[in-house]
């Protein structure tokens, strides 16, 4: 059995533009999506079939509602109006959840092991688990792109596989 993939940037924005249904331009980000990332962070973690956390994908509050508003086509202006301190409302949360859901089709080729979104946190909710933070601040295999999700604005994503 092989690692988790990092996945391509092609295969990144095809999903998420085929998601929200509107184009999405992916490139690489000259920063990282930490626990320390303002205004907030929404960290989707993914696990084997034995529970263990094998991959988190990680989003800015922004491109949280960003792509939670497209999904739902919720108007840009109030999806936007989500994006503060404090969690992000439960409707984005939701949408965003989906997303980060389907996500998962990315890591789950050939002889890879298959994983499931497991669970969503929210640091607008409070502090990030330790063993979610800690992989965030790590060097090891990731991936920090910028994503523009057309007519909603720009945000960060990291994918972060251990």
């Amino acid at each position: 059995m092989s690692t988790t993939p990092i996945p391509p940037l092609k295969e990144v924005r095809d999903l998420l533009t085929m998601l929200v249904g509107r184009d999405c331009e992916v490139s690489p980000a000259d920063e990282s999506v930490t626990p320390a990332t303002e205004p907030g962070v929404l960290v989707g973690v993914y696990v084997t079939q034995f529970l263990r956390a094998q991959a988190l994908v990680a989003v800015d509050t922004t491109l949280a509602a960003a792509l939670g508003g497209a999904i739902a086509l919720i108007p840009a202006r109030t999806a936007l109006a989500g994006v503060g301190p404090g969690p992000l409302p439960q409707d984005l949360l939701d949408n965003v959840t989906e997303v980060l859901n389907v996500f998962s089709s990315l890591f789950n080729v050939g002889d890879a092991p298959h994983l499931r979104l497991d669970t969503v946190h929210d640091s607008g909710a409070g502090p990030l688990p330790a063993d979610v933070a800690g992989p965030l601040r790590s060097y090891g295999p990731r991936l920090d792109v910028s994503v523009d999700v057309q007519g909603y604005g720009t945000g960060l994503l990291s994918v972060v596989v251990q």
